[in-house]
């Protein structure tokens, strides 16, 4: 019995030591890819000229208002960083709903099929490699990369905040970007698992990359559009039509992730959000007037994040099944 139990345990530490081979090297193929430094390097130069744009707004609001000490102290000033703009270029949190997509699928489009093509894949499953370590080590190294470049624009923009405007954030203002860069991860594992799974179903790289780049224009332009005619051909005859009505709109909209993480991102950098749907005027009467405390927040945001980890999970989890039932040798 302990032998069999020591024989067990090397077996773990072996597939273990495997995995993380896999992962070493799917991740060093990633950074040094010239597709995927490119998307990095259009993010972070994106982001720079976002959190130029804030820092600009908030220092001309400094000194045009009549009492610039009030300003400057002011609650969940830090946050601005991410939500504000001048106008010349959109803020930081528009930039990752609209370039997030597009890293998720470069990196998951061609993760399988561009292997099965070159027949590399028939050789590394020829070795005593368990197949779902290789779907799985693909996710993970994907996921590590987004977890370094997200982290890495948070903090250089929390720095960067700190030198140029000089008001270190509070502790929830951390907080909440810390809860911001989370959310930025699971929305883009979305698309990255969305990528893998159309890797999976198509022989052709650029047939996966078509397939995720056409989902991603429907949710970012025309999904909105179709929603719009629905709700232009509604007609409410009652106050109580009206607010079912908008109800049926808005969890509608809720089908785009796009939408949900837009509602998730706006309400964690915006305290002061504290609703998500249209109210009446019993369920605002003797509400207080002032901004959220961040469990409030992420209790009102909850379900949108069970959303995007449900729709990332039913991607990956049917791009898993179809991987591991396909026939490598042909």
């Amino acid at each position: 019995m302990e032998k069999r139990d020591t024989t067990d345990l090397d077996d773990k530490q072996k597939q273990r030591r495997i995995f993380n081979a896999i992962v070493r090297k799917e991740f060093t193929d990633y950074i040094t890819s010239w597709r995927i430094i490119i998307l990095l390097a259009i993010i972070v130069l994106t982001c720079i000229g976002s959190l130029y744009t804030a820092v600009t707004t908030i220092s001309d609001a400094a000194k045009s208002s009549e009492n610039a000490v009030e300003f400057t102290t002011s609650s969940y000033l830090f946050l601005r960083l991410f939500t504000l703009s001048d106008g010349t270029l959109p803020p930081f949190i528009t930039f990752v709903s609209f370039l997030g997509p597009l890293l998720g699928i470069g990196l998951g489009f061609d993760a399988i099929n561009s292997e099965r093509n070159r027949g590399t894949l028939n050789r590394l499953l020829a070795q005593p490699i368990p197949r779902d370590s290789v779907i799985n080590a693909k996710f993970v190294a994907a996921v590590l990369i987004n977890v370094v470049l997200f982290f890495t624009l948070g903090f250089l923009v929390m720095g960067f905040g700190i030198l140029i405007i000089g008001i270190p954030p509070t502790f929830e203002e951390f907080a909440r970007i810390i809860c911001f860069l989370l959310l930025c991860i699971v929305y883009v594992a979305f698309w990255l698992n969305l990528g893998i799974l159309f890797s999976v179903l198509f022989k052709q790289p650029a047939t996966s990359a078509l397939a995720g780049i056409a989902v991603w224009i429907f949710f970012s332009m025309f999904f909105s559009i179709i929603i719009n005619l629905i709700a232009s051909a509604m007609t409410p005859q009652s106050v109580d039509d009206l607010l079912s009505n908008q109800n049926l709109i808005l969890n509608l909209m809720r089908l785009s992730p796009s939408y949900l993480f837009s509602e998730s991102t706006t309400t964690l950098l915006s305290p002061s959000v504290r609703a998500l749907g249209p109210l009446t005027m019993q369920q605002t009467a003797g509400a207080v007037a002032g901004p959220l405390p961040l469990s409030q927040s992420l209790l009102l945001i909850w379900p949108q994040l069970t959303g995007l980890i449900a729709a990332t999970t039913v991607c990956f989890g049917i791009s898993y099944y179809n991987f591991m039932r396909q026939e490598i040798r042909n």
